[in-house]
């Protein structure tokens, strides 16, 4: 049996841009996307701890060492500047094996930084 869990979580980052005139994804600073051991193009759920709202979407890479969180497109409007979201993403193992994984789990500083 396969099934899904936890892979990587970015937990209370802080929203720094809402841009959207953008085709659409999270820009999420490479630093923390490395630490997360996540990649571009990943897919993602958001969720942003303000206002409940949940959002699924892709990551891109964003300026190292910025601490930029940025919704863009559409999900722009799920979430204000300053808000603090939940960047999750998740993987599929052997039902044996996930018994044994540990996913890896971020948290940063207030202002988006490794601490």
């Amino acid at each position: 049996m396969i099934i899904e869990v936890l892979k990587s979580k970015i937990h209370r980052a802080t929203i720094t841009q809402a841009n959207l005139n953008y085709i659409g994804s999270i820009s999420i600073d490479e630093d923390l996307m490395d630490a997360a051991n996540m990649i571009e193009f990943e897919k993602v759920q958001i969720v942003n701890i303000n206002n409940g709202e949940r959002i699924e979407t892709y990551v891109i890479r964003g300026e190292r060492g910025t601490g930029v969180i940025s919704l863009n497109g559409a999900a722009a409007r799920k979430a204000q500047v300053g808000d603090l979201v939940i960047i999750a993403s998740y993987g599929q193992l052997d039902f044996e094996e996930a018994k044994t994984h540990k996913p890896t789990i971020v948290f940063p500083t207030a202002d988006n930084k490794l601490s």
